[in-house]
């Protein structure tokens, strides 16, 4: 489910006009974010690491409005619910986008997400049988300790859903952490929303669900 929203009273109606202007509108940062506990709850109950982060970080997605917005013509809507799609490497070094419902509770986000990851990893294809706005674009990179990051993009083609890709985890002095990087519409959110979620993806991730 969606509602529109009312641009004409919207604290930020000036700069959605001035942002969804640009042919490049989305800005990125990209931060390290201290995994040790998220980690060591996964090892201890035999749970994927993987699937850990990637719940959290929807988890705080799902509670900052402004990552519920999209963009449709000249309009904007507010999404209830955003599920991922991440991509899924295959053993044969190629990859597969993936659609997967979130979930509250991350154990029903596993088994779930753990369904749709088989059958992309048993597929050739690229694109999801379901797809939608109400998503993130999500990648992981684990091979890499990256510093920065781009995406390939078609400026033809408007697009307004935030890109999060993770890195390689690496341990310093017994503290695990991994570069998060995170790409969003200027013309829907600023730099301060984006904190808040780097803020509460952080208080996730440190956190000891039920698994």
């Amino acid at each position: 489910m969606k509602t529109q929203l009312n641009i004409t009273d919207w604290t930020r109606k000036d700069h959605f006009n001035f942002f969804k202007q640009f042919d490049e509108p989305f800005f990125g940062v990209t931060i390290p974010v201290d995994c040790t506990n998220g980690y060591t709850v996964c090892k201890q109950n035999n749970f994927s690491f993987f699937l850990y982060y990637l719940h959290a970080s929807l988890k705080a997605a799902n509670t900052i409005e402004p990552f519920r917005y999209r963009i449709e013509g000249d309009s904007v809507f507010i999404f209830d619910i955003i599920n991922a799609s991440p991509t899924i490497n295959r053993p044969d070094g190629t990859f597969g986008f993936a659609y997967i419902t979130y979930k509250e509770n991350v154990a029903d986000f596993a088994k779930g997400a753990k369904t749709e990851i088989d059958k992309v990893r048993g597929s050739t294809g690229l694109i999801p049988s379901v797809t939608g706005e109400n998503v993130i674009h999500y990648s992981s990179l684990p091979w890499i300790n990256f510093t920065s990051l781009s995406h390939a993009r078609s400026f033809s083609f408007k697009d307004s859903i935030p890109k999060i890709s993770f890195g390689k985890m690496t341990e310093t002095n017994g503290t695990r952490s991994m570069p998060v990087s995170i790409h969003v519409h200027h013309g829907l959110m600023d730099g301060y929303h984006v904190a808040q979620f780097i803020e509460l993806f952080q208080q996730n991730m440190n956190s000891d669900p039920d698994l």
